[in-house]
């Protein structure tokens, strides 16, 4: 069993090997003192905030109290693994007739990357310390709050934009936690260095950002592209551009990124991730959008919601030449995909065209989105994309 007077010791060795196998950062806190930071999400829960994603509400308790996760755990390993781009990710924004794909997901799915190391880790700490601690491995798949341990241990601060900073990182990082029955020392905390910065804030494009520190993500194009299960709203939709998956906007402006770290190169783009064109996407048949997007989070989304987000980046192009791809989502075999396919042919297709595209459907929402767009203006595509 480890002497108490060894673990300072035994906690220096600790960062040395998370460091060794390739983290960016490390800090340690404590499982309690989070009481304001659940005060804070169970308000945000209480007001809606969290749209659909129905697990941030379930095991509310838990999620808000890291002591009741596991009670008997004495400390909590946070760690930060940078994922930061070689290139500006706005930059695929004015490229219409591709698509913008969150930098996160264009690499190795990080649930897996973090986890084998975090595990890896783990077991040099139950070896190291004589088989005494147990440990629990946590990254983003259980109810933990990682910002704020992460703020808590003095990794960073929850930015205005409810990411977490740091003065090491920048922005572009995953977290992931380690929940030992050790007892190691804590690291501090320190301040938010935000300032009067509002970058974050006035960049966002659907305003999802009511105040400073407060995210409205039924508003957050991440939320609309990945965590919502049905329809995008209409309103929402022009708004979007041509993100298909995610939005970096709020994280690429910050200015604390003149910091970041280097990537791993599991987080490197992955062949046919950077700008794919939006048409051979949305040809994308259930088996080849699985081969395509092994390995990657986008998989998870499933090929319904993600050829729903390329039909709206594809209404959004304002490209003629998309007006055929439009056509074809119109005529996919999934009442999801049809209906966000008609608002794209919608957009892209004078009113006489429309009109006659249009054909009777047994799904009442692809019907509503053949009479909405039947109503709008007629559309002014270009056939024009940027080179």
């Amino acid at each position: 069993m480890q002497d108490v007077t060894e673990r300072p010791a035994l906690r220096a060795r600790l960062i040395e090997e998370a460091r060794g196998l390739g983290f960016a950062d490390v800090a340690i806190t404590r499982p309690d003192g989070l009481a304001d930071a659940g005060r804070r999400l169970r308000a945000w829960v209480g007001e809606g905030s969290h749209g659909e994603m129905g697990w941030m509400a379930d095991r509310l308790d838990w999620r808000a109290d890291p002591a009741a996760l596991w009670p008997e755990a004495r400390s909590v390993i946070v760690l930060a693994d940078a994922y930061t781009p070689d290139a500006d990710p706005l930059a695929a924004l004015a490229m219409r007739d591709r698509a913008a794909i969150s930098v996160y997901a264009q690499g190795r799915d990080y649930h897996d990357v973090v986890k084998k190391r975090l595990k890896r880790l783990g077991r040099w700490l139950i070896a190291e310390a004589g088989g005494e601690p147990a440990i629990k491995v946590f990254v983003d798949t259980a109810p933990v709050m990682e910002k704020p341990l992460a703020e808590a241990a003095g990794l960073g601060w929850q930015g205005k934009h409810t990411n977490l900073v740091s003065r090491r990182l920048g922005s572009w990082f995953f977290l992931g936690a380690i929940f030992t029955t050790l007892e190691l020392e804590a690291d501090r905390p320190h301040g938010d260095r935000c300032g009067a910065c509002r970058r974050c804030l006035d960049i966002c494009p659907t305003a999802a950002f009511p105040a400073p520190y407060r995210l409205d993500a039924r508003r957050c194009i991440s939320y609309l592209t990945i965590e919502l299960k049905g329809p995008i709203p209409r309103a929402m939709r022009p708004l979007i551009g041509n993100r298909i998956y995610g939005c970096d906007d709020c994280l690429a402006v910050c200015p604390w990124n003149k910091f970041a770290a280097a990537a791993r190169p599991d987080y490197a783009p992955r062949e046919g991730m950077t700008g794919p064109l939006l048409a051979q996407l949305a040809g994308l048949d259930d088996a080849a959008f699985r081969a395509r997007f092994s390995g990657s989070p986008i998989k998870r989304i499933g090929r319904a919601r993600f050829l729903r987000n390329v039909a709206v980046a594809v209404g959004n192009s304002g490209l003629a030449s998309l007006a055929g791809t439009a056509l074809a989502l119109a005529r996919d075999e999934d009442a999801l995909v049809r209906a966000h396919g008609v608002w794209a042919l919608s957009r892209l297709v004078d009113a006489r065209a429309f009109a006659a595209a249009r054909r009777p459907d047994p799904d009442p929402g692809v019907e509503e989105e053949w009479a909405e767009g039947a109503d709008e203006p007629a559309a002014r595509a270009t056939d024009t994309a940027p080179a």
